[in-house]
């Protein structure tokens, strides 16, 4: 799995745990529900995003590339953005 993954899966998981403890704890839990939002939203314009820089420490891989050339699709080895 790469970068791009574990970021939607732990984003995921949050979102899931906080409406959870919202539900069944205490409503304040939804306001992490919020910050979990609100770091979605600014990291499509920024395209980084707290949690990455865990993951990079931890080693995981960066995304890789797909790029179209003919109609064949080539892997490349990149930062995840498609030029």
């Amino acid at each position: 799995m790469n970068i791009e993954r574990y970021l939607r899966m732990i984003a995921g998981a949050f979102v899931m745990a906080s409406v959870a403890l919202g539900y069944w704890v205490h409503p304040a839990w939804f306001l992490f529900t919020g910050f979990v939002g609100l770091n979605q939203f600014q990291s499509a314009f920024t395209n980084w995003c707290p949690m990455m820089t865990f993951l990079k420490k931890a080693g995981v891989p960066a995304a890789m590339t797909v790029t179209k050339s003919c109609g064949y699709g080539a892997v490349q080895r990149g930062s995840g953005t498609t030029p």
